[in-house]
């Protein structure tokens, strides 16, 4: 019986080379990738981060994964429009190392809560470094002189 199945795919397959199906595929002529490679246990993982463009860290332990947040925290608060949205995002990510120093799980790690007053100083001296670039590149404003209104029904004399 198994050798019925196999000849009747290999009769598709034959069918499908004779309709040229199997011309023109992406990557024909190519070589395959990682053929000359040694063997890697985790080539499957590597591949789905690449194709899928996920970061890396998602692979980490959760302490490594919050340490890098962590670290990540002035550029990702850098862009925020206000107070309120800094302290906010560092209250989240204050919560989530919270939560794990209750139950800590994977590798022992040293992960404190981040100070919120020192975010918002960084950054409100980021913001004010930005203001002042931009106010130097700003061309300086047209100064008029004021106009001299008359009154429409009063006649020139």
């Amino acid at each position: 019986m198994v050798d019925g199945w196999q000849a009747a795919v290999e009769a598709q397959i034959r069918g499908a080379q004779e309709r040229g199906e199997f011309d023109n595929l992406p990557g024909m002529g190519k070589p395959i990738p990682g053929r000359d490679l040694p063997y890697d246990e985790s080539w499957w993982i590597k591949s789905f981060l690449e194709r899928e463009a996920l970061p890396s860290d998602l692979l980490l332990p959760t302490p490594l994964q919050l340490r890098r947040r962590v670290e990540q925290v002035p550029d990702e608060v850098r862009d925020l429009p206000t107070e309120a949205s800094v302290r906010e995002f560092v209250g989240l990510l204050n919560q989530e190392i919270v939560a794990w120093l209750r139950y800590p799980s994977g590798p022992r790690v040293v992960v404190r809560p981040v100070d919120t007053e020192a975010v918002l100083r960084q950054w409100r001296a980021h913001r004010a470094a930005r203001q002042a670039v931009v106010a130097a590149a700003a061309p300086p404003p047209i100064r008029r002189p004021p106009r001299q209104w008359r009154w429409p029904w009063r006649r020139r004399a």
